[in-house]
């Protein structure tokens, strides 16, 4: 059953990504003064950083509990 899953993510994700990258990337490119592409990689790194943040706080709360 992994497998198969497995199998179905690889062939049809790129494809689901793929469909709302094109979305974007036409409204990045009609805007001249690039201030919304800004925007968008600004919010991408916040979105991206958020989660190691989290993990790394709860693992240095653990470490702490479990060392003393």
């Amino acid at each position: 059953m992994k497998k198969y899953l497995l199998s179905f993510f690889v062939i049809y994700g790129p494809e689901i990504l793929n469909a709302q990258c094109s979305m974007c990337r036409a409204v990045l490119e009609s805007e001249k003064g690039m201030s919304t592409a800004k925007g968008i990689n600004d919010g991408i790194l916040y979105l991206m950083s958020v989660p190691y943040i989290l993990v790394f706080v709860v693992g240095y709360m653990l470490y702490r509990t479990y060392r003393k």
